[in-house]
This record gives C-alpha cells, structure tokens and sequence, in this order.
C-alpha cells in the first residue's frame, strides 16, 4: 500500500512554516535556522508502515517502523551533546523519508538501529528506554545506545555517547521493536574508557516470549557476539549486570546491536 507521507517543521507557537507531502517519498528543505522549541513531525497515511528516514544530512538514513506520528524536538544545548556537532545547525535542513523496499524489509539487518529514537519518541521504532540515566544528562541516555556509532573509547559528548547506569546496579534498559521480531544474534560494545571504566563481567537479557540469557563478557572495547537460538521476540531488556573486581565505579554500555530478520 502506498503511503503519503508529510513532513512538517512546527514552531514553539504552533505555526507550521514548512510542510511537505507527497506518495511513497518526500523530502522538505527548511531555509531557516532552527530555534529552541522546533518540532520535526513525519506523518505517514499508512500505520504501521517501513520505512526509511533521515531528520537531518548529518545523520544517517534509518530504516523504521512507523506505528504513529513522529515529533523529534530539535536539540539545543544539553540536549544536543550526543549528536553529530555539525547536525540540525546552519541556515539549511534537509529531512528525507521514503517507503522502505522490499529488500530492505526482508534482509537480515541490526534490528535494534534507531539515531532518531529519543525519550519522546512514539512513532518511530525501535525505541529504546531505561530506568537510569546518569545525571539525566543525554551524553548517558538509553537512545545512545542504539544510534548506531561505536565509538567507545572515550566517554562524554559525540561520537563518545553512550547508556551510562550511574553506578546503579538495578539499571535496566529496553529496546521495544513495536512489532514482532526474529533476532538470532546479540552484538555488544561495552564502553572501554580504560582505566576510567570499569566493565561488567555478565548481563542477562529477558525477552517478550519469556526466555532468558546470560552473556558473559570480557575487558574488551570491541564487538562481543552472542548467537542465540531463533526466537520471535516484540522486546527486550539488559540488566542483572554484574560489574567486575575493577577499582573504577563506571561500567556503561555505548552500543547493543540485535540481528534477525522481521516476523
């Protein structure tokens, strides 16, 4: 089914100085600077749909299931640590969104892939939450830890973002598909700031068809994969992590990559 999608930039008061709206694909050029209180809203006629979506040319495009209206509140200041520097700034923005491809729906792919994702979104998914953030800050936010950026040699603002539990040991974090699911693999990127981190030795992961499994990791900044039996899952959530004997009191996630095809 073809979807029209509409792209709109709503201002602080309401006004709409920009929509665009067309079948199947649709791209809007806002000439002006952004100003705190913007909102990107993508629509789609079509729910629940896939897609693929770029907010802004300095991030990168993102295949999404669409369940409902998307607003992404422009980020300024605090807010605007964990994205690219060059993102959402100057007198030009481009925003792009077209229906995802047969190819692009059917492939096996990193199903849990959203930069667009943030604590207000409900329109776009995955989406990805958790009951610790450190500080509040967004350097430490869930979302970070499905933007796709590895960068986890270091830790603070962009490309160094990561999902920080500020040493609690009941952290949880959820990534939410929207829809049901057929992962077989779980990829992780402990954050590897050493000797400022710390890491943990295991973390267990529940899924929505009620399993469990325990990943064992190492003192590694690189990729740690767990293959998994085949399972169709609509969620998942990371906790019971368990750090290690390390004199630092800062473990934290930057990166959770889950592959598998859709359901």
């Amino acid at each position: 089914m073809i979807s029209n999608f509409t792209i709109s930039i709503i201002k602080p008061d309401g006004s709409c100085p920009l929509t665009a709206k067309a079948e199947n694909e649709v791209y809007a050029v806002y000439g002006s600077p952004y100003e705190a209180g913007d909102i990107i809203k993508i629509e789609s006629s079509v729910k629940p749909a896939f897609a693929v979506v770029q907010l802004d040319f300095g991030l990168q495009p993102t295949f999404v299931y669409i369940k409902d209206t998307f607003e992404f509140p422009v980020p300024f200041d605090e807010k605007k640590f964990c994205y690219p520097p060059m993102s959402f700034l100057g007198e030009q923005h481009y925003i792009h969104i077209r229906s995802a491809r047969p190819e692009e729906i059917s492939c096996r792919k990193n199903l849990a892939l959203n930069p667009c994702d943030g604590h207000t979104n409900k329109g776009f998914y995955p989406h990805a939450t958790a009951n610790i953030e450190t500080r509040g800050e967004s350097v430490f936010a869930a979302r970070n830890a499905i933007d796709g950026c590895i960068a986890n040699t270091s830790h603070g603002n962009w490309p160094f973002a990561s999902w920080g539990i500020n040493r609690d040991p009941q952290a949880q974090l959820k990534i939410d598909f929207g829809r049901n699911v057929k992962i077989d693999e779980l990829v992780f990127y402990l954050r590897a700031d050493f000797p400022h981190d710390a890491w943990w030795e295991r973390g267990t992961i529940h899924f929505s068809d009620g399993t469990d499994f325990v990943a064992n990791f190492v003192k590694t900044g690189s990729a740690q994969s767990f293959k998994i039996p085949e399972k169709t899952i609509s969620w998942l959530t990371l906790d019971t992590l368990i750090k290690a004997d390390d004199p630092s009191p800062f473990p934290a996630l930057t990166q959770l990559e889950v592959y598998g095809f859709e359901a």
